[in-house]
């Protein structure tokens, strides 16, 4: 590669050599997430990964794509790029689970202001660390500059991910019926769902000192607690699909839009959820996100996940082994509630 540059494409923003240097830099992560069925990662054209033989089943392909959003602000604010990479997979792969899909590999992209080598490295060391977490192989991905789109010190992060599951397991949603348990999966924060309205909330892109700012109901600086990344849960909710194979009825991810709008997703209209708000842990940090800006309960868990990462709904006789089965994966379950006849949604009560 030494001899591909071009000065007067460094003279109008675009360094090629800086991203080849970022390669080198990335190739020891994505080392690291090397699993069997990998073939060519990056470098070529084209990330190539062989599928599992599945015997004589009906394999099915799962994808999802998804971003990091503007939590990206806070990272840029604070300097500190080193985790949103696994906000990057866990927002796909936490998708794909939902349908009972193992994740088999992941690629990135990254559209960057000014290509600084050493910055590139540390998101894609995050984005190798959630791979690992998920189980899945980086085999690809793509860094382009941007100058005169963004600012030099300005980045944005997605990312898209396939998996794989037996057609057969797949849970249905039309199963999911009167009586069933609803149990949630802990979230480790605000996740990456939200950033608009707490960024609005703590002005904080007037004001980025406040990042720095303790609260006594935080462990840390407000600005450590919003980058605390975005739980996986990939290997905890695959071990309780392969224990109870038939006791799972349906899986949601709550992300963007909250309960209302995520837990309905998991099944259809002719039933709802009643969740019990005093049967889970809500992390102080969104209680303070509620009192800065005033903003009422129902927008609340309209917006951010208030503790409750992913939920899975399983029959009720089977509820609390499902949530033994998931605690013993290090995970904090419990039972929120349960699915009943003639409800429009979700009653939060």
């Amino acid at each position: 590669m030494q001899n591909s540059f071009s000065e007067s494409y460094k003279e109008a923003g675009v360094d090629v050599t800086s991203g080849y240097r970022a390669v080198e830099l990335i190739k020891k992560h994505v080392e690291r997430t090397k699993i069997p069925g990998v073939i060519e990662g990056i470098g070529g054209f084209g990330g190539l990964f062989a599928l599992p033989k599945t015997g004589s089943g009906e394999p099915v392909l799962v994808s999802g794509t998804d971003g990091v959003g503007t939590k990206l602000k806070i990272a840029m604010l604070m300097d500190k790029h080193g985790t949103v990479g696994i906000d990057c997979v866990a927002m796909c792969v936490n998708d794909i689970i939902c349908a009972g899909a193992r994740p088999l590999f992941f690629l990135d992209y990254i559209a960057i202001g000014k290509n600084i080598p050493e910055k590139v490295e540390q998101i894609v060391a995050g984005v190798a660390e959630g791979c690992v977490q998920a189980g899945c192989a980086l085999v690809g991905g793509e860094t382009a500059e941007h100058p005169g789109v963004m600012g030099e010190d300005e980045y944005d992060l997605a990312g898209f991910s396939v998996g794989i599951a037996e057609k057969s397991k797949i849970p249905d949603k039309k199963k999911v019926r009167h009586g069933d348990a609803v149990i949630a999966l802990a979230s480790s924060g605000v996740h990456s769902n939200g950033f608009s309205l707490t960024r609005k909330v703590f002005n904080i892109d007037n004001d980025g000192d406040i990042l720095d700012r303790h609260y006594g109901e935080l462990s840390g600086t407000l600005g450590e607690e919003l980058l605390i990344p975005t739980k996986i849960y990939v290997k905890p909710v695959l071990s309780l699909f392969e224990k109870m194979p038939d006791s799972v009825r349906s899986v949601c991810h709550i992300t963007g839009g909250g309960f209302y709008e995520n837990i309905p997703r998991a099944f259809n209209g002719n039933v709802g959820a009643v969740i019990q708000k005093s049967s889970f842990e809500i992390p102080a940090v969104f209680s303070l996100i509620a009192c800065a800006g005033k903003i009422p309960q129902r927008d609340m868990f309209n917006t951010y996940n208030m503790g409750v990462g992913m939920c899975v709904i399983v029959s009720a006789e089977k509820a609390d082994e499902a949530a033994c089965i998931l605690n013993s994966c290090g995970e904090k379950a419990a039972i929120i509630g349960e699915i009943r006849d003639g409800i429009d949604g979700v009653i939060i009560e």
